[in-house]
């Protein structure tokens, strides 16, 4: 088993190519029912993946797993080339910080501005005030907010304050996004316009992976959609589409 294990990532050649890498994860919680089943996973940098499923499918798990908020039972897992399942603790901050996380909630900090939300991921990484006054303008300008710096995010609308988070989860240039259901919360003009920039960050090189169940978002975009149905995945199509469960 070892063996053949050895000789599959031997064919899917360098783990190192790959920023997400999954082989036969299986986790099952505490009151023995399976949450995910032998899922085989693999996202190269610089692609642009949609996760998608029903709610309970898996997909929520899945996120936690590449989070490392949750360990596999089996399996291996590497996310931008750590092994997420023998990473010591003391590590696990580290790997966290060459990731990127936006939420369907956004998660802002609500007591501070614009400004000091995004300047927030800039303080934990550690970054000099030099750094941040730098990086912090440059980032809003990408997400088309740099007149509302100063504003509070219950000044914001919805859309605003995912751009908020958005930019908080890139002004460390981190490696791989995850968004889970980044749009979740939005109409549809926000939710187009949220997508355009996840479509310009891909572009500009970050890994880029939505959990999404809006099925005509994923129709719209043709990008590799990956389904997961009942833990297992039953669909991984280039230019594909929403999974008919039907």
């Amino acid at each position: 088993m070892a063996e053949t294990k050895r000789k599959r990532r031997e064919a899917d050649s360098n783990i190192s190519d790959y920023a997400i890498y999954l082989e036969d994860v299986s986790k099952t919680f505490s009151d023995g029912v399976p949450a995910l089943s032998n899922i085989n996973l693999k996202v190269k940098h610089g692609e642009f993946v949609f996760i998608v499923g029903v709610s309970g499918a898996g997909k929520s798990t899945l996120i936690k797993l590449l989070l490392r908020e949750l360990k596999a039972d089996s399996g291996n897992i590497f996310v931008n080339g750590f092994n997420l399942m023998t990473i010591k603790h003391g590590r696990i901050p580290k790997f966290r910080r060459t990731l990127g996380v936006v939420f369907q909630d956004f998660r802002l900090l609500k007591d501070r501005n614009v400004y000091e939300n995004v300047a927030f991921a800039q303080r934990i990484a550690q970054k000099s005030e030099r750094e941040i006054r730098r990086n912090v303008p440059s980032m809003l300008s990408l997400v088309g907010l740099a007149g509302k710096y100063k504003a509070k995010p219950k000044q914001l609308a919805g859309g605003e304050q995912q751009r908020v988070a958005l930019a908080r989860a890139l002004v460390n240039q981190p490696k791989l996004l995850l968004a889970d259901e980044p749009t979740g919360n939005l109409d549809l003009y926000n939710t187009a316009e949220i997508m355009k920039l996840l479509e310009t960050i891909n572009e500009n090189g970050t890994t880029v992976v939505v959990v999404t169940h809006n099925d005509k978002l994923v129709n719209d975009m043709k990008k590799r959609v990956v389904t997961i149905k009942q833990g297992m995945i039953v669909s991984d199509a280039e230019n594909g589409g929403y999974f008919d469960e039907d």
